[in-house]
């Protein structure tokens, strides 16, 4: 329906949190202490100016790329996060969404739908997964995805397990017992077309996470998936080139935010990066992932393939971060709050308002293709980067 659509992220943000439970908002919200960083992934954009140009502008833009040998329709990747109960279909409406769209689908080890279902959905999907457990489980979890046909492995490296948030950490259930329900009954009700899209669907959200383990076992809950991972220490960078060994396709390292740590990714073996600090859930104070990539991408960008997650919210975010050397950006809450507003066609939605966007900002430089931008087209103020 035509007022089904909204014309900007920010308007589909606050359709989200009409919407939505307070604790299923705020989990989406999440950031870690003071939210320093998490703000400035999208504030450091702010910083960027551009040089418009008057006339002259090319008739039509090109802004098909490629990375990790997959061909897209935009710079523009949906990055892998954990259980999407903000809607019935969770990631497998992602995913025909950017099946349809022409882009890349990341899906999360702890994503809530099975991966089959979600390369069914969309064959250019990634496999994310993070260093947990033992590399039996790890390697058990790795052929699954290849079994499934996922095209690249995403191994996220950047988080610290921060949980404290200056305005409070919303309340997750752990589980769908009668006393979890009594406990979170009230705000489901308080959201009735949330809890009626759920209920139409057969139930109510689960926490499993079917694809931390192989098929036939049981499916651990999300806490107890996290928890693993938790337990488990921290991978060295050999430990990383084991794991790009194991896959042996197309491999990704994401949350990389230095120029050494980049350069030892590159050396693992991995054939993309991505330049993120985990949209703002791992370190606070660290730098929006923005001011880091120029550096990044100058020195490992003839390499690897470049990406950068963390604050994207307009086709002119995507735009200055390729002007600045990425290659594509992945987004995560911009699709989280389209498809918390309107299921698939939301995140098409969201989709298509950066593919516009990026339109206008080509015509506006007067660049017929993304291949053309470059730090020229931008005005950096002195200290942006960091």
């Amino acid at each position: 329906m035509a007022n089904d659509w909204f014309e900007s992220v920010a308007v589909a943000q606050r359709r989200a949190k009409r919407r939505l439970p307070t604790s299923v908002y705020g989990a989406l919200i999440a950031g870690t202490e003071r939210g320093h960083t998490m703000a400035d992934n999208e504030a450091a954009f702010a910083e960027l100016g551009v040089k418009p140009i008057t006339a002259g502008q090319p008739a039509t833009r090109e802004m098909a790329t490629e990375v990790m040998g997959q061909p897209m329709s935009m710079p523009v990747m949906i990055s892998p996060t954990g259980v999407q109960a903000v809607h019935p279909d969770g990631e497998v409406a992602v995913a025909r969404a950017a099946a349809a769209r022409g882009v890349v689908m990341g899906l999360s080890s702890f994503a809530s739908k099975p991966l089959e279902e979600v390369i069914a959905a969309q064959p250019q999907t990634m496999f994310q997964i993070y260093w947990a457990g033992d590399r039996d489980s790890m390697v058990a979890r790795m052929e699954r995805a290849k079994a499934a046909g996922a095209v690249g492995l995403i191994v996220t490296l950047d988080w610290s397990f921060v949980h404290s948030r200056d305005w409070g950490s919303p309340s997750i259930p752990q589980d769908t017992k009668l006393t979890t329900l009594a406990k979170h009954g009230p705000e489901a009700i308080m959201r009735p077309a949330w809890l009626l899209d759920w209920l139409k669907s057969g139930g109510i959200p689960q926490l499993g996470v079917p694809n931390f383990v192989s098929p036939g076992e049981r499916v651990p809950g999300f806490f107890e998936a996290y928890g693993t991972w938790m337990g488990t220490p921290p991978p060295t960078w050999d430990d990383v080139a084991w794991l790009r060994e194991q896959w042996g396709g197309p491999f990704m390292v994401k949350g990389i935010g230095r120029v050494d740590e980049a350069r030892r990714a590159v050396d693992a073996g991995a054939t993309a990066i991505s330049v993120s600090n985990h949209g703002g859930n791992n370190l606070d104070s660290a730098p929006a992932a923005v001011r880091v990539l120029p550096g990044i991408a100058a020195a490992v960008g003839d390499q690897v393939d470049v990406v950068m997650d963390g604050g994207v919210r307009r086709g002119s975010d995507v735009v200055k971060a390729v002007a600045l050397g990425a290659k594509a950006v992945m987004i995560g809450r911009a699709y989280l709050w389209g498809l918390a507003a309107n299921g698939q066609a939301g995140v098409e939605n969201v989709l298509d308002v950066l593919r516009m966007g990026i339109d206008s900002n080509l015509l506006g430089l007067g660049k017929s293709t993304i291949a053309e931008l470059s730090r020229d087209d931008l005005i950096v103020p002195a200290g942006f980067e960091r």
